[in-house]
């Protein structure tokens, strides 16, 4: 017989950036979050109802956090264990934000647009619903997306 995992929700995400501050302003400005702890300029800890975001500090050649933390000490235990040196970050990976409406996600890259902000493409629909790519400053990944005119077998509801 398997284990089951019990029922989870989102704790929090983490990006390194090379800018931390005009990474979590972007959070703040373009996506509703509130900046609630700074730690120097290495890492900064965001908050919106249901999740956390945490923007740290990220260099192109450093090791990972984890690899760290392990050639650090074996008993490091958070990312605060691993203050004071730089995380590496995936370019290509990206997080998703999904948005009531087609009109919310025109909105949103208008707005970008309006206030200076290249996004990596325009809007387009695949079958799973409009979305466009940008990147926040210091190279964040970002989806802005709605299913609200995703074909059948990929609408849900905004709720869920």
């Amino acid at each position: 017989m398997g284990l089951t995992t019990p029922t989870m929700k989102l704790n929090h995400m983490s990006f390194p950036t090379t800018d931390v501050a005009a990474t979590a302003g972007f959070f703040e400005k373009y996506l509703g979050f509130t900046i609630a702890q700074k730690f120097e300029s290495k890492f900064y800890v965001l908050k919106r109802p249901g999740f956390d975001v945490v923007i740290e500090k990220a260099a192109d050649d450093a090791p990972t956090a984890i690899a760290l933390a392990s050639n650090k000490s074996r008993s490091a235990t958070s990312m605060a264990d691993c203050i004071g040196h730089d995380a590496k970050w995936p370019k290509a990976f990206h997080v998703g934000f999904e948005l009531p409406t087609v009109e919310d996600v025109r909105a949103l890259r208008d707005r970008l647009k309006a206030d200076g902000f290249e996004t990596e493409t325009d809007i387009f629909n695949p079958e799973r619903g409009s979305r466009f790519f940008c990147r926040a400053p210091g190279g964040v990944l970002l989806e802005m997306n709605t299913r609200a005119d995703a074909s059948e077998k990929y609408r849900g509801t905004f709720d869920n």
